[in-house]
């Protein structure tokens, strides 16, 4: 017989975690350095600093400790809305008729819609704290500057943010959330700055992508005193932030002896992923436990199963510190019919580098797929999820039906990191069967990796 499992598992407020979890301390190999695009040697404090704010760019650069605690604001700030609810999937184990138990972690329970704001309202914080008059960022989808906004808001600082075009003006709804919240957000690449005007040039009538909006605000910040700029993937110290996911995750399945079998994430540039896998990679890494853990990203942009691991620019402009990661080029821009986030042209280094040791396996799924596993769970979990999310879900699902044929009962987690009520033009366009699958072809990147910097 099965265990009885409430359908939510939530924690008590006295368990939430008071502190983040560096996986990087635990790993024998680290990630490799990043670079200064100038001299090509690992960056400094100093220089990075330029950028980010100090203690932020302090956590970047720590692979040594394993646990920063998170300071009593931060706390307040998270207990809005955290700690989130790991959900049984009662009623998709039943539709699927499978012998797996699938619970997702709910990532969806404040205004953002998202998981983004456990690492806005930190950056957010440290940028108060440091006395700056306000910072700036790119958003693909619209979450991470959803987020931003709000955490800015609530400390009162300026937020400018710069928004993938083709995004922008596909998602008018997140835009104006975020300006609701007094955020000023433009359409990425610009003429407002010099690396926009420069893409413009390059890639006439460009829909943009997330590396160019990350080169027009990092310019932004360094052109504006008393301003840094901001990330909400990809780096490190968003991870650290965002370990929460996976803390609260398996002290709920601790709560009810569980162990996960199988843990799933969407990955764009790592943040949900990385911070949803952290302790238990961690227990990997330490030889405590074994898990599978699958990576799940998009077809149109797939920096894990068909991109190279060699340092490359972090931005199109190519203004940013290099890292060495999986990537298909910093010129790479996703085709405008990709529907959501996870338009990134590389994945972060901690991921990167657990990918290439054998610490999690990587699959890609069209688009069309995603949205038909996302109408699935729609219908029976009374959730509707963000495209991004509905790419673990569409892994989620096939694993299960796995565990149908061979009667296994497995226990499946998967992160669901937002709704997408804001995202109804993507869905409009799979509902009038509008919705294409674009796949890169093999001249396509390999034109791209041609422009990988020599390091």
């Amino acid at each position: 017989m099965r265990q009885e499992i409430p359908y939510k598992i939530y924690l008590e407020e006295q368990e939430m975690p008071k502190q983040w979890y560096n996986v990087r301390a635990d790993m024998k190999k680290k990630p490799a350095p990043i670079l200064n695009p100038g001299t090509l040697k690992p960056v400094t404090l100093e220089e990075l600093s330029g950028i980010f704010c100090e203690e932020l760019a302090k956590q970047e650069l720590d692979d040594v400790t394993a646990c920063f605690d998170i300071p009593d604001e931060i706390l307040n700030f998270y207990k809005m809305y955290r700690p989130s609810p790991l959900v049984r999937a009662y009623c998709l184990e039943k539709k699927l008729d499978t012998p797996a138990h699938i619970y997702y972690k709910f990532e969806g329970n404040n205004t953002s819609g998202s998981h983004k704001l456990n690492s806005a309202i930190a950056q957010a914080y440290y940028a108060k704290k440091q006395g700056l008059k306000g910072v700036t960022t790119e958003t693909g989808a619209g979450q991470w500057g959803t987020a931003l906004s709000m955490a800015c808001a609530y400390l009162d600082l300026d937020c400018q943010v710069y928004m993938v075009k083709c995004s922008y003006e596909q998602k008018p709804f997140r835009r104006e959330v975020m300006r609701t919240y007094g955020a000023h957000v433009t359409p990425s690449p610009s003429m407002s700055t010099e690396v926009g005007r420069k893409i413009n040039a390059e890639f006439p009538g460009t829909t943009g992508s997330l590396g160019c909006a990350i080169s027009e605000a990092v310019e932004a910040a360094m052109g504006q005193e008393g301003y840094r700029y901001v990330l909400g993937s990809v780096l490190t110290q968003v991870l650290l932030h965002q370990s929460v996911i996976g803390l609260e995750a398996k002290a709920a399945l601790d709560k009810y002896n569980i162990k996960a079998d199988t843990i799933i994430g969407c990955a764009g540039g790592g943040s949900n992923l990385g911070g949803l896998i952290s302790p238990f990679v961690g227990q990997m890494l330490k030889g405590e436990a074994d898990y599978e853990i699958i990576a799940v990203e998009p077809a149109s942009c797939p920096s894990l199963t068909r991109g190279v691991y060699a340092y490359d620019y972090c931005d199109t402009g190519k203004v940013c510190p290099l890292a060495k990661m999986y990537t298909l080029g910093s010129g790479f821009i996703p085709s405008a019919s990709h529907a959501g986030g996870l338009r990134y042209h590389g994945m972060s280094s901690v991921v990167s580098e657990l990918y290439d040791q054998g610490y999690l396996k990587a699959r890609s799924v069209e688009q069309t797929e995603v949205f038909k596993a996302a109408q699935t769970f729609a219908k029976v979990e009374g959730i509707l999820p963000a495209p991004e999310s509905s790419h673990a879900i569409k892994v989620a699902i096939d694993e299960a039906l796995k565990c149908r044929e061979t009667k296994e009962e497995k226990n499946i987690v998967f992160g669901l990191t937002g709704t997408g009520y804001f995202d109804m033009v993507a869905y409009q366009r799979f509902n009038d069967g509008e919705m294409a699958d674009y796949i890169p072809t093999e001249e396509e990147l390999k034109k791209s990796f041609a422009t990988l910097p020599k390091c």
